[in-house]
């Protein structure tokens, strides 16, 4: 009999909070650090209602089995010794809407925030931009954080087109 704790590709509970610290680093590493705005999240294996987070006021770089969250669906805190992360329902949202998601991240990259309040669309200029040719989801509904199961649940509706010429 397969081990519960265990997903179809053999990854323990215990190996999914280790992914989830390594992702920091990487993301820290990669230049996607910003303080302790950006959050990543890995789905608890074995079990769908349940993910493990980042959590709130640490970096992606201190990230460490002690202070990781463990959250369900709603968004509620119900294990892990870190503070619960406002913008938990980003998270919880893709979760609940997309069971084949195993991690969602959430960064502010300085080229796309940059590029996003420009207000204009992507023009291809080289072969692997061509996958943005009909534009790109944009959530506009708000700049403000994502802290209601609301907000968390909106989606784009279809890719976004600005009214004024690039």
């Amino acid at each position: 009999m397969a081990n519960p704790a265990q997903t179809r590709g053999g990854l323990s509970a215990e190996d999914a909070r280790q992914v989830l610290i390594d992702s920091g680093l990487i993301l820290e590493a990669a230049g996607q650090g910003d303080l302790t705005r950006g959050h990543v999240s890995v789905r608890v294996p074995g079990d769908p209602t349940h993910f493990y987070m980042k959590p709130h006021s640490f970096g992606f770089d201190e990230i460490t089995h002690e202070n990781i969250v463990i959250c369900n669906l709603d968004g509620e805190k119900i294990g892990g010794g870190g503070r619960k992360h406002s913008e938990v329902y980003i998270h919880s949202e893709i979760y609940k809407a997309r069971p084949d998601v195993m991690s969602v991240i959430h960064t502010h990259p300085t080229h796309a925030v940059a590029f996003s309040a420009t207000g204009r669309t992507m023009r291809p200029i080289s072969q692997p931009s061509v996958a943005f040719l009909d534009g790109l989801p944009v959530y506009t509904d708000t700049i403000e954080l994502i802290r209601t199961h609301a907000m968390g649940g909106r989606r784009c509706a279809k890719p976004w087109v600005p009214t004024r010429p690039c």
